[in-house]
């Protein structure tokens, strides 16, 4: 078992490795530069400060100087957004407002999507299946810049029960419609993998002695089906989880919230090399701690998965 532990942990270093690898060369292979600005900079400046920064190195130069600095610690400095700052502390201020997006959007997932793929599971075949199933589909067709302003539209605008833009962590009603609009996608996926899992236990023999023996339908889905039935939808929570922060991108951008998202599409626009490494790495490392994590409750939950790793 921790010689798969520990081969977990190579794999996420590794894809770490590849992740910054190939978001510095292809950021260096965008046609424009941090230095390329609307006025035009005269050519002695602009050799000046690509000497400041390094730009005048060779690329693989400067790609050994930036991976010795990320293995140090040393994310750098903005360049162009945040001139000067580091970029550790603009991602220490701006990933918080991430992180509660991205929990809250969860919590609302989670809530709603278990609950409805056991239902389905339950009343298989029948009308609540049917509609669970069928806005669970146009939840997966339907991606969150769509469905951001709708729910701001309605909600927001005709309505007027929530805030549509802006951010304050104390009040639960500014931040309801981004965390829907980040939760409504992974609900329906959720609700589809749990019906499934709840499905394929519901027909196991254990559960027909259960029923045999005489017990409650309740209590056989408490008891004896929710552990194996959730365990395609825990393997889909981490990824879903880290998945769910870094889409925040666009959500972010809908309702103005300050979070990382803005400010990476910001590096984005204006080639900022540092600050568009900082937060892929970052969450890189959210998605590979996800699965790991995902991983251990895997094995904690299926017998099966503890003994082949042990073997």
């Amino acid at each position: 078992m921790w010689r798969e532990i520990a081969n977990r942990l190579m794999q996420g270093l590794l894809v770490l490795f590849v992740l910054g690898t190939l978001t510095f060369f292809l950021v260096h292979a965008l046609p424009y530069g941090p230095f390329q600005d609307e006025k035009a900079i005269p050519d002695n400046v602009r050799e000046r400060l690509e000497q400041i920064h390094g730009y005048d190195k060779p690329l693989l130069t400067q790609y050994w100087l930036r991976l010795n600095n990320i293995v140090r610690g040393d994310l750098g400095t903005s360049i162009k957004v945040m001139e000067g700052r580091e970029v550790s502390d603009i991602l220490l201020q701006a990933f918080p407002v991430s992180l509660t997006l991205g929990l809250f959007a969860m919590a609302i997932a989670i809530s709603i999507g278990i609950p409805a793929g056991v239902l389905a599971a339950i009343r298989k075949n029948r009308a609540p299946d049917y509609i669970i199933m069928a806005v669970a589909l146009l939840g997966i067709c339907l991606p969150n810049f769509v469905i951001g302003p709708l729910l701001a539209e309605f909600f927001g605008g005709r309505l007027g029960w929530f805030p549509v833009s802006g951010w304050d962590p104390r009040s639960p009603s500014a931040m309801f419609l981004p965390a829907l609009t980040l939760g409504l996608v992974s609900a329906a996926y959720l609700s589809r993998l749990t019906r499934a899992g709840m499905l394929e236990i519901l027909h196991q023999d254990f559960i027909r002695t259960a029923r045999a023996k005489g017990q409650k339908g309740h209590i056989i889905i408490i008891r004896h089906a929710l552990r194996g039935g959730l365990i395609p939808s825990i393997a889909f929570l981490g990824p879903a989880f880290a998945g769910t922060i870094s889409g925040s991108v666009v959500v972010e951008s809908i309702f103005q919230i300050p979070g990382i998202g803005r400010l990476f599409i910001k590096a984005i626009e204006t080639g900022d090399e540092t600050l568009i490494m900082g937060p892929v790495l970052l969450y890189g490392t959210l998605i590979v701690t996800a699965n790991f994590l995902v991983d251990l409750i895997q094995l904690w939950l299926n017998p099966r998965l503890r003994a082949r790793a042990a073997a």
